[in-house]
């Protein structure tokens, strides 16, 4: 993605030149400022390590192509210049299937939201439709935002299940029985033709509340999701870990059937299940680490 926003080839980079050193560092200080929304350039460095007359550098070489914006500001009462991603430097998109929904928002690299909707869907019955009305929304929200489709640098997915790290598919075909086989990433993104990361839904609420919620701050956490099911996003040492076969975290599945969401749905109140939910943990002695 960041070779689309600055413009610099890996075809003209040799691993340990000067050109793959400045790439590194581009990369770096974009980071830094796009997890944290804006900061100064003194605060740019201390976050990134590199020396302040390199930020300095970077970001003015970023200003001029357009990828930051840089705005004056104040920090301990000395006039500071603002580091903040461009909202003309293109825009992400978020795909949120949940069991019974999907939710499509269209955003800016400055965390602006320009455009959001959600329908109801029974995601669990078929993967083919769920892709085909998640491809038609996002391709009409990015009509009602007045931005050419070119300016897509990538979208976001979330599904309700484990993704095996290894093949990209969905580690459980008892949670979406519909979805055995598919890889959300590489079917999205065929649909739309930019680059996909696809994730469960607990581990990027968890990467959410890590970079804007309760989160912000610490390097530890988890993020307890409960919906038809109880899962949890654990982050450790400020990276979300999965575990073996993306399954760390998927602690509870409650099989409530659709007669019993569509129950609950009508009367507004809760609904008992019918049959008692069966409660699975999945745990494991070894750790792989934060992947």
């Amino acid at each position: 993605m960041l070779e689309k926003t600055v413009g610099v080839s890996e075809s003209m980079e040799t691993p340990g030149s000067q050109t793959s050193l400045h790439r590194a560092n581009l990369e770096r200080v974009v980071r830094a400022v796009r997890m944290a929304g804006s900061l100064t350039q003194a605060e740019i460095a201390r976050a990134t390590g590199l020396s302040a007359a390199t930020v300095s550098n970077i970001v003015r070489e970023l200003k001029d192509g357009g990828t930051v914006e840089v705005t004056p500001t104040s920090a301990g009462g000395r006039r500071a210049r603002s580091v903040s991603l461009s909202g003309d430097a293109g825009i992400v998109i978020g795909v949120d299937f949940g069991h019974t929904h999907l939710r499509v928002a269209v955003g800016n690299l400055a965390h602006q939201v320009l455009a959001e909707e959600a329908e109801p869907l029974d995601v669990d019955a078929s993967a083919a439709e769920g892709f085909d009305r998640a491809e038609h929304l996002v391709k009409r929200l990015i009509l009602t935002t007045g931005i050419g489709p070119d300016k897509v640098i990538g979208v976001g997915l979330g599904v309700p299940g484990p993704i095996d790290v290894s093949s990209g598919t969905l580690g459980s075909t008892s949670i979406l029985p519909g979805w055995s086989g598919i890889n959300p990433a590489e079917e999205l993104s065929g649909r739309l033709g930019v680059p996909v990361h696809v994730d469960n839904d607990a581990n990027l609420g968890a990467l959410g509340e890590l970079v804007w919620g309760g989160g912000r701050g610490v390097k530890d956490l988890a993020y307890i999701k409960v919906a038809s099911g109880v899962g949890a996003g654990l982050v450790i040492d400020g990276r979300v870990y999965r575990g073996p076969g993306g399954t760390a975290g998927r602690s509870v599945t409650s099989p409530w059937t659709s007669r019993d969401r569509s129950a609950a749905a009508a009367t507004g109140a809760a609904w008992r299940p019918s049959r008692p939910p069966a409660t699975s943990c999945r745990c494991s002695s070894r750790a792989t680490g934060p992947t």
